[in-house]
């Protein structure tokens, strides 16, 4: 079985991870030097998927605009917009008919917020070679109290799909959903068109008590939620330092530095940063595994730690920060503490 079509869940809203997502879809913002949702389609692309969906709500016009300008893909990637949130089971389901997709085929689904090494090829072999109507991606937790478990019997059939655990006594397994999906068209029709549903909650237990075969694929692999603005620059830093492979990233490196930055030769920027176009890295300045947006500047002898200085902003010379998230257009001439969120166009100084 060759499997050619694959659907990119990039509808949400990215809450969590305001002010970020204020103007910008979540698998819209740049990790590496590249959107989550390019990782992505690249991943795809090098498991042999040629045609691309990309099941879209908030903000829809951000993916046209960024597909009318992009070069370095080049398998097909098309939009399907939901004109109301249909949650994973009716974008899906969406998504799917607008790909055409047919009796006999099945298609790949990505969750779009998560960043994965896991081997794809594998689990698309592994769906080819069964019976199953569908496969998971699976990954097993250190602590799987937070999620919703999914336990598998010894063959690697899904059993249930639970959700989070209230007590210990329910924690009967360490396995969790890691948002990669192998579906096949009868999965897929399962689903009601034009109505909201959930895929883990809804159609897939549904489908387990009609005895449909799901197959769990374990992969412990690295694994993130690029859910939370502290998540998410870790994404990127493992990324440039290939701690997690993307077909996108050539080499490993301690930093991804547009040919437009200006970095002053005493600066010293480590650690997966990631450094924009136009941003001004000034004398003595240290970026450590931090994203610099476009223009926006560090001041001679200020420090950036494991945090996000968003386009045209300003850090004054000689502060040090770490793990905090400021937005476009501010100014920050006062130390602030780790885990603050700073939101657009504010000025924060000692008056």
């Amino acid at each position: 079985m060759r499997i050619t079509k694959a659907i990119l869940l990039v509808g949400g809203e990215g809450t969590r991870l305001r002010p970020l997502t204020l103007t910008t879809p979540k698998p819209m913002l740049p990790v590496a030097g590249y959107p989550i949702t390019a990782h992505q389609i690249a991943k795809l692309a090098d498991a042999g998927i040629t045609e691309v969906m990309l099941a879209t709500s908030y903000r829809a016009e951000v993916f046209d605009n960024w597909l009318a300008n992009q070069d370095y893909l080049t398998i097909e990637i098309r939009v399907a917009v939901e004109q109301t949130p249909l949650g994973t089971g009716g974008a899906i389901r969406n998504a799917a008919d607008q790909l055409g997709l047919e009796v006999g085929e099945s298609v790949v689904v990505l969750n779009g917020d998560v960043l994965s090494g896991h081997n794809l090829k594998a689990q698309i072999d592994q769906y080819a070679a069964s019976n199953a109507a569908g496969s998971l991606h699976l990954v097993s937790v250190p602590d799987p109290s937070a999620f919703g478990l999914v336990p598998t019997d010894a063959s690697g059939r899904v059993t249930e799909f639970l959700e989070k655990p209230k007590t210990p006594a329910e924690i009967v397994t360490d396995q969790i959903n890691a948002g990669c999906y192998i579906l096949s068209f009868e999965l897929v029709q399962r689903i009601a068109p034009g109505v909201p549903a959930s895929v883990e909650r809804e159609v897939f237990p549904a489908a387990l008590a009609d005895g449909v075969t799901m197959l769990g694929y374990l992969d412990n692999s690295y694994f993130l939620d690029l859910g939370t603005p502290f998540s998410y620059i870790q994404g990127s830093a493992d990324l440039v330092q290939q701690i997690v492979p993307s077909p996108l990233i050539k080499s490993k490196s301690e930093a991804i530095i547009h040919p437009s930055a200006k970095i002053d030769p005493t600066a010293i920027i480590f650690g997966g940063s990631v450094i924009s176009a136009d941003a001004v890295i000034e004398a003595g300045a240290v970026v450590s595994g931090s994203i610099v947006f476009d223009s926006a500047r560090v001041g001679a002898g200020a420090q950036l730690f494991d945090s996000i200085l968003g386009a045209k902003s300003h850090l004054v010379e000689d502060l040090a920060l770490t793990r905090v998230v400021i937005s476009e257009h501010c100014q920050i001439e006062v130390e602030i503490p780790p885990g603050t969120r700073v939101w657009p166009d504010l000025a924060l100084s000692a008056n």
